[in-house]
C-alpha cells in the first residue's frame, strides 16, 4: 500500500461524508436561515425557537434522503470490503 493509495482512499472517505451529509446541513441551514429572518422581521428573540423547526426539517430530510444516503454509504463500504485483499497485498 503506497501512500498515494492511502491518501486517494481517505479522499474518496471524504467526499462520500460530504456527499452525504450535505443535504441535512443545507436543508439545516436554510431552514435556520428562515427562522433568523422570522425572528428579525418580528423581533422575537427566543434563542430556543429556531432548534424545533431544525430538528422537523431534518427528520424529514432523513425520510426523504435516507434511501439515497443509505446507498452511498452501502457502495462505499462494499467497495471498501470487495477490494479488502488488494488493499493487504
Amino acid at each position: 500500500m503506497s501512500a498515494d493509495f492511502i491518501i486517494r482512499l481517505a479522499e474518496q472517505g471524504v467526499y462520500i461524508v460530504l456527499i452525504v451529509c450535505g443535504p441535512l446541513l443545507l436543508l439545516s441551514l436554510v431552514v435556520g436561515l428562515v427562522v433568523s429572518i422570522f425572528q428579525a422581521a418580528t423581533q422575537i428573540q427566543e434563542q430556543t425557537l429556531a432548534f424545533v423547526p431544525k430538528i422537523v426539517a431534518v427528520l424529514l430530510g432523513l425520510v426523504l434522503f435516507g434511501p439515497w444516503m443509505l446507498s452511498k454509504m452501502v457502495s462505499y463500504v462494499h467497495d471498501i470490503f470487495a477490494n479488502l485483499a488488494s488493499f493487504i497485498g
